[in-house]
């Protein structure tokens, strides 16, 4: 930002101008206003006289002061907009809180109630200079008796069994590690030897040249050349998305009359059915074969709605079912990207394609989330798939050869993962899978803290009820050894287990406690380098977040409580377990993106003669969409109590080490308790009021 010209230091400039020249003129007064600056050199001479008066200097200070002191006061109103905005979410009887019934905040509760009692009394102990000299166990003194014996309990009884318990953590860690680092080699050695799945043949792609006015393909195109497919959006209150999902599977560049879409509307909303009503009888009067189902009992949630469009009579005409969430938009040339690679692989069920995020750049939190799933389609979906020929099924943006579907029993209500448990019994069958990571499907990240913690509950407790009803399934079955292997102690226990396991108790737990217990040590190199080099692994595949990597190991480290709880709870079949609910959407794209897929739509939908109403541009449905939505209660962010309790252990725990001078682990706490905190307080992702 450019400054304001200063007038009074040109005015004094030009007078000093002349002055200075005026007095150059006279030998005796020179000295006292000028600074001569001379080479030290002897040969060497300045050819102009570059002298500053003392004010001038002054001058020249006091800018690059203001300068440093508007910096300063930026970050400063910065900081305290922060704390306001905290304050007033603390103080407001509207702000909403998460549950306090939960077991785990119970339990951290206790063990904050412990930190704090622990740290008074290393308070006392600091500044009586116990940390020099113990007093011993025969003094006469009560609080130097009490410390004492703290001291012989802490050494004998509670620092050994403490340091077993760090020790098996680092292994896991450490065992984990490995893991991480043999994906990341295996992605190299894909980049470098160029592998990928390759299809026997390729269908001809549609454009406008080669289509006549009534948007008819003018060459010769053997129909019979493209197998039947379905095209399955599943959906439940998708106000924000429905129509730019019917839209983008609409406008497939496949025969109309080898595709069959089915929007499974699961809604209670009434104004939310009558719109995809809406929706899909316009795109009937195009030309395209779609067909509205509604379920009036959402029994079975999501693995229901798709149990339930395959139980349809007209199932048995098609040999492939692709599926799309309500906010996923597949390209137009979706199905002939991935249709092929089923040509002459007879045993091939599934093809996974790779999401891509409309809205990473929307805030911190989207932007930590693509680092994630960055991760997880280019290195963890690819080596899986190119070494193993197996990889967890996303639930969308995937094509299932229908067969296959069936032969492994089809899709289950049993658990909230139904899509990794199609994939597992298909997987024991015998099918084999294939990932493109080239295939791109358009897709939306949640914006905002609340509604990504309970995907992430969900999406972490579930793997956990597959594990236990699958297990037993798993030792029956007739794969080899090493699949049975891979599928236990990598798939399961080493990454939807182990992972959330140590994270939690190693960062939030052992940690801490080994402030108030410094017999028991954990190295610096657990607590900082060996997370360090892994967050830099992790965050390879999208290279433009590294300034993010720090944010990105707090933030992971954070999000470590809500997965072990929802792993445990999963686990042992606690109340939260099964419960599925469908993660917020804003439809960031919407408007945009359904007036490219109108445009799109010319050359690739055949119409029916019909004169188009001016409800089909969009334009209706979209004012219908801002018109009708429920004024309801206004949202409001939440504060979430076991991440504000953990926040107040760890940086009472970074208060002890400071005691204790312990340098690395004193930033780590400080800095961690400071996330906790940031996240308790909802102050990461969409700021909703």
């Amino acid at each position: 930002m450019s400054r304001a010209q200063n007038h009074e230091f040109q005015e004094w400039w030009n007078k000093q101008r002349q002055s200075n020249h005026d007095l150059l003129l006279s030998d005796e007064s020179s000295h006292l206003l000028a600074i001569d600056i001379h080479s030290p050199g002897p040969d060497r001479t300045v050819g102009k006289d570059r002298s500053r008066s003392a004010r001038q200097l002054s001058w020249v200070y006091l800018l690059k002061f203001q300068q440093i002191a508007a910096s300063l006061s930026s970050v400063t109103s910065s900081f305290l907009v922060l704390l306001r905005t905290a304050n007033r979410r603390v103080t407001s009887p509207d702000s909403p809180a998460d549950s306090s019934s939960s077991r785990l905040y119970r339990v951290i509760k206790a063990f904050l109630i412990v930190v704090l009692l622990l740290l008074c009394f290393e308070l006392v102990a600091y500044f009586k200079g116990w940390h020099f000299s113990p007093p011993s166990v025969r003094s006469a003194e009560l609080v130097e008796l009490l410390y004492a014996n703290w001291l012989h309990i802490r050494v004998n009884y509670l620092a050994p069994p403490l340091q077993s318990f760090a020790n098996l953590c680092i292994v896991l860690f450490l065992i984990q590690s490995v893991d991480r680092i043999a994906l990341v080699f295996g992605c190299f050695w894909i980049k470098f030897r160029r592998v990928k799945p390759k299809a026997v043949m390729e269908y001809p792609t549609t454009s406008s040249s080669n289509q006549d006015e009534e948007g008819n393909s003018t060459e010769d195109v053997n129909v019979e050349d493209y197998p039947m497919v379905l095209l399955q959006i599943p959906m439940c209150n998708e106000r924000e998305v429905y129509h730019q999902s019917i839209a983008a599977v609409c406008i497939q560049d496949w025969p109309k009359e080898r595709m069959l879409v089915q929007v499974l509307d699961d809604s209670d909303d009434i104004e939310v059915q009558q719109l995809i009503k809406a929706e899909v009888s316009k795109w009937q009067q195009r030309g395209v074969p779609i067909l509205y189902r509604h379920r009036l009992m959402r029994t079975g949630y999501k693995a229901g709605n798709l149990k339930s469009a395959m139980s349809c009579d007209y199932v048995k005409n098609y040999e492939f079912v692709a599926i799309f969430d309500a906010d996923f938009q597949p390209g137009p040339e979706f199905l002939k990207k991935t249709i092929p690679y089923f040509k002459g692989n007879d045993d091939l069920g599934l093809v996974q394609t790779r999401w891509s995020f409309v809205n990473k750049d929307e805030n911190l939190l989207t932007r930590l989330q693509n680092i994630n799933l960055s991760f997880h389609f280019e290195v963890e979906q690819q080596v899986n798939g190119v070494f193993i020929n197996f990889f967890g099924f996303n639930g969308t943006a995937g094509v299932w050869r229908i067969k296959a579907l069936e032969e492994c029993g089809g899709w289950l209500e049993r658990t909230t993962v139904e899509d990794m448990d199609v994939a597992v019994r298909a997987h024991l069958c015998g099918w084999k899978f294939i990932y493109l990571n080239d295939v791109k499907c358009l897709c939306e990240l949640p914006e905002s803290y609340g509604a990504y913690k309970k995907q992430q509950h969900r999406w972490h407790s579930g793997p956990m009820q597959l594990f236990r009803v699958c297990f037993f399934d798993i030792l029956r079955s007739k794969v080899s050894l090493t699949k049975k292997a891979n599928l236990i102690f990598l798939f399961f226990l080493l990454r939807k287990l182990i992972l959330p396991f140590y994270s939690f108790t190693l960062f939030c737990i052992i940690l801490p406690l080994t402030m108030f217990l410094p017999e028991a040590q954990l190295p610096a190199w657990v607590v900082c380098y060996v997370p360090g080099i892994m967050s830099v692994l992790n965050i390879l595949p999208a290279p433009r977040s590294f300034p993010f990597i720090v944010p990105y190991l707090l933030f992971e480290n954070t999000m470590s409580v809500t997965k072990f709880n929802a792993m445990i709870s999963g686990l042992f079949q606690f109340g939260t377990s099964y419960e599925w609910i469908v993660t917020k959407k804003l439809g960031r794209s919407s408007e945009t993106d359904l007036v490219a897929f109108e445009r799109e739509s010319e050359p690739l939908v055949q119409t029916t003669g019909l004169q188009r109403s001016a409800s089909e541009s969009g334009l209706d449905e979209l004012t219908k969409l801002e018109t009708s939505k429920k004024t309801g209660k206004r949202r409001r962010n939440r504060l979430y109590r076991k991440e504000l309790v953990i926040a107040f252990v760890l940086l009472a725990a970074s208060a002890r080490s400071l005691l204790s001078a312990q340098g690395i682990h004193f930033y780590f706490l400080l800095f961690q308790g400071i996330t906790f905190l940031v996240v308790g307080l909802d102050l990461i992702g969409e700021q909703v009021s």
